[in-house]
């Protein structure tokens, strides 16, 4: 996924709120909007360089995206909106070969009462994809979620729905920095959300995990991870 060439470096200062964070460009304090509702308390350090990317508009609260964060050997991506794209661009280019097949592909699509991040449709039939996007790397192994999250959840159970209605259901982690070698739900993080991941594979859900390579200018899949139980990769890594 190409980032463009219009990255402005900043200093991160701190996180204001949910959505709303502080950081230094060109020594001046500005507000930037952050995309992504995970705690990322590895990544929001005050002092750290972060690239950022103006953004205009009427009903503007801020004027720049927070894009990038420098975690002072590589590069980590903020934006929780990134994996579905990412997604989609592996399945169109054949990156994703577990997803082959399906020609065409729609973003943001109604299941139930829920909203999924892709749709695969073609001569297998359906294929609805969830995407998560994943911060928290420890000791080499990505961690979702870092905080509770109830969607999270609930997405995994509308995929056993799509299941049962003949469809093929899929879980993908984005772990959206290079550094992760396995991936692991975060049970003491979320207890609710590890059981209902082990009850949708139980049930036939797939689950995959990659990491990323990221750049300035481009953030991409990379390879592809083993998922392990937390136990396991805890005590492995």
């Amino acid at each position: 996924m190409d980032l463009g060439n219009d990255l402005v470096e900043g200093i991160f200062l701190e996180r204001v709120n949910r959505f709303l964070a502080r950081i230094e460009v060109n020594g001046r304090e500005v507000g930037v909007h952050v995309a992504n509702s995970g705690r990322m308390k590895e990544l929001f350090v005050p002092g750290r360089r972060v690239l950022v990317r103006p953004v205009a508009g009427e009903h503007r609260k801020t004027k720049f995206d927070l894009v990038l964060v420098d975690m002072g050997w590589a590069l980590a991506s903020a934006d929780a909106r990134a994996p579905n794209a990412l997604l989609a661009e592996g399945v169109a280019n054949g990156h994703l070969k577990q997803f082959a097949g399906y020609p065409e592909i729609r973003r943001e699509v109604t299941f139930g009462d829920s909203r999924l991040d892709l749709m695969l449709e073609g001569p297998p039939g359906r294929c609805y994809i969830e995407a998560k996007s994943v911060t928290l790397v420890e000791n080499g192994v990505g961690l979702f979620p870092d905080s509770p999250t109830i969607r999270g959840a609930k997405h995994l159970r509308t995929l056993e729905s799509v299941l049962e209605a003949g469809h093929r259901a899929a879980v993908v982690f984005v772990i959206q920095r290079p550094d992760a070698r396995a991936f692991a739900t975060n049970d003491p993080a979320d207890p609710a959300l590890a059981e209902a991941f082990r009850a949708a594979v139980a049930a036939g859900v797939e689950a995959y995990a990659y990491n990323c390579q990221v750049t300035e200018r481009e953030l991409r899949l990379d390879q592809s991870l083993p998922i392990r139980p937390y136990a396991e990769a805890v005590g492995n890594a």
